[in-house]
């Protein structure tokens, strides 16, 4: 993966406590794939569910432990597969741990991208925090965050977090919402992460970051407001607008049962004189121009 390219794994909490915001769920992760295939098409991204009433991830597989966590996609540069796959997310019928699942999506990121690689790897964790993690064999939760958060970084991972705030139905839901928001709130400053919170579906659409762009500075130099006094000054863009990006000549003329068709269209140039349509001339002494196009 370039430097300039991202690596996403949205960890999706499909638990009980999600059920009426499946559908937002969908449309926002759908529309996050859609701009990346736009805007960021060599962008890979992984899709990984907790929560759920079946477990597929391979972690389970090597040692055991991190059920109802299933990898819905592996990490590879974003298609039209992934938007098919977020149209119809399974209904979790088992508690979400978040923590499992943020294991299981660092293990992913490792074994994807090794220890070298310097592009952008990112985790997007969307819940609703009312389900306790389970206790840990050896020191506190928030020794097990530290740790776990230790890892990610030595690897260049962050871990994004969007909190869903439902209407809660006692004080034990409260006590496990407070506890779980302080530990995910300890996981995204140590792995220089973002938290953000949201009370409605309409508010979860500014909350996926389709991509991170560094400011750039527009001036840099001295504010001088006497002969003697200057002031280093540099300014930045607050808004630009983003266009849409050059497409390229797309050729429709191949059998849909060709998988091997490319759709591609070359165009080549010849020049020609008026007084002689069948000579071509170099284009330093150019002609006639005639246009070839070979479509694919």
């Amino acid at each position: 993966m370039a430097r300039n390219k991202e690596g996403l794994l949205l960890l999706l909490d499909v638990s009980p406590s999600m059920h009426i915001l499946l559908p937002e769920i969908e449309k926002v992760c759908s529309m996050l794939i859609q701009k990346k295939l736009i805007y960021g098409k060599s962008d890979e991204v992984g899709i990984v569910l907790f929560g759920a009433e079946d477990t597929e991830n391979e972690l389970t597989k090597e040692v055991g432990g991190y059920e109802h966590v299933v990898v819905l996609r592996h990490i590879k540069v974003v298609d039209g597969d992934m938007i098919e796959a977020l149209q119809k997310l399974p209904l979790g019928t088992a508690p979400g741990d978040f923590l499992d699942a943020i294991v299981v999506g660092m293990d992913m990121m490792i074994k994807k991208y090794g220890p070298t690689n310097k592009g952008k790897k990112r985790l997007c964790l969307l819940t609703n925090p009312l389900y306790g993690i389970k206790e840990p064999y050896e020191g506190s939760k928030e020794d097990q965050i530290d740790t776990i958060a230790t890892q990610m970084n030595s690897y260049g991972m962050k871990l994004d977090c969007v909190i869903v705030r439902s209407k809660l139905t006692g004080d034990e839901d409260k006590r496990t919402r407070d506890e779980n928001e302080l530990l995910l709130n300890r996981f995204s400053e140590r792995t220089r992460g973002k938290m953000v919170y949201v009370e409605s579906p309409t508010s979860l659409l500014g909350a996926l970051r389709t991509r991170n762009i560094t400011p750039v500075t527009v001036f840099r130099g001295d504010l001088e407001l006497s002969p003697k006094m200057k002031i280093k000054v540099w300014v930045y863009k607050k808004t630009s607008e983003e266009k849409f990006p050059t497409l390229k000549k797309y050729s429709d003329k191949a059998p849909p049962t060709d998988r091997f068709a490319t759709h591609e269209i070359k165009v080549d140039y010849e020049y020609k004189r008026v007084e002689d349509p069948n000579k071509v001339v170099p284009p330093q002494n150019k002609g006639l121009k005639v246009i070839a196009m070979d479509l694919k």
